[in-house]
């Protein structure tokens, strides 16, 4: 089974996320581009940041640039339309806009590279990829942007790549530890409970922080974010409190004050949008776990697979062979693809 199978006809819009600059992410994406081009699938292409230029704007690396067949649709500003040699049709100029420009939907008429760069929003993100979609692509690629792990949320794409590798350390047993971790982040159990979901939404909609009982009572938390406000938090849960809905980031601090100022985070689920929104190191995760911290998501992030790059910018790296097994093992029902290499699909 190839790469492009795993994707179409099962889904219209795929996000591509690497866990860090050099991942892989965007060979990934070249991968994939060139497999549809093989199969006459007509792709749209946009990003949550600037990419597809020459050289990595953080690190200073070479990487691989975006290669757009004619017919290609693209979502992108303005100003990268002429930093790349692909000939770009504009067929629409959308509302939405960035520091390099409004943001426009483009069909490719001469095949070649190109620089992308696309809204700075979830929700722009979903409005052009559905433009797309209507003007004809079949399969809407994501390219996720570093510090921008969002893109792979659920409400902005239908399942997420995932790409990592051993840019993230020297030690590969923390490259995988860490990537198994954000997989498990990701795929956070969703809240089973309806009658609770339908509250957990619209407060979540509204950018409402709120602590739910066991009667479905609301009781709202006058707070701007949970950044700062765990003490708050637990000092408004009671006996009878059973959600504590929290509609941005979830991160260490909130939950050091929580768990410093009450013991009846327990008997409390905590509720995020998805996994996209905990920031929480691995080790630290299993010691609140084993703590009886209780993490649940209005949606799991759909992660279709995982993609490996052993090599390092810096260098070094590891076995092909050892680091694909080793992620295998750690990612059990996950399909874990070497994209350098050609690694089997399990």
């Amino acid at each position: 089974m190839s790469l492009i199978e795993l994707l179409y006809p099962q889904y219209k819009t795929v996000s591509i996320v690497g866990m860090a600059k050099n991942s892989g992410k965007t060979f990934t994406l070249n991968k994939i581009i060139e497999e549809a081009i093989e199969d006459s699938i007509t792709i749209g292409l946009t990003s949550t940041g600037r990419d597809g230029e020459s050289q990595d704007i953080v690190t200073k690396t070479e990487k691989p640039p975006i290669y757009a067949e004619a017919g290609t649709l693209i979502a992108t500003a303005t100003e990268t339309l002429e930093l790349g040699d692909a000939k770009i049709e504009i067929l629409d100029i959308t509302d939405y806009s960035t520091p390099l420009g409004k943001i426009v939907i483009g069909r490719v008429k001469e095949s070649g590279y190109l620089q992308i760069a696309g809204p700075q929003t979830n929700k722009g993100i979903k409005a052009v990829s559905k433009l797309m979609l209507d003007l004809g692509a079949q399969l809407v690629l994501i390219d996720g942007a570093i510090n921008r792990v969002a893109s792979a949320s659920p409400s902005v794409s239908e399942g997420t790549i995932l790409a990592t590798g051993a840019v993230l350390s020297r030690d590969m047993n923390k490259v995988t530890e860490e990537t198994a971790h954000t997989v498990g982040l990701f795929k956070l159990p969703e809240v089973n409970d309806n009658k609770a979901k339908v509250i957990m939404e619209e407060l979540i909609e509204g950018g409402k922080a709120a602590i739910i009982d066991d009667q479905y009572n609301i009781k709202y938390l006058n707070i701007k974010t949970a950044l700062n406000s765990g003490i708050t938090i637990a000092q408004n849960i009671t006996h009878n409190s059973k959600y504590v809905v929290l509609p941005g980031s979830l991160v260490k601090k909130t939950i050091d004050d929580i768990i410093c100022t009450t013991n009846k985070f327990r008997q409390v689920k905590f509720i995020v949008n998805d996994g996209t929104k905990i920031f929480i190191e691995p080790k630290q995760w299993l010691i609140y776990k084993s703590k009886g911290l209780v993490v649940e998501a209005l949606e799991s992030v759909n992660v279709i697979l995982v993609t490996v790059n052993p090599f390092s910018p810096e260098g070094y790296y590891f076995d092909q062979e050892e680091f694909l097994f080793s992620m295998k093992e750690c990612l059990k029902d996950t399909i874990v693809l070497d994209v350098m290499y050609g690694g089997d699909l399990i």
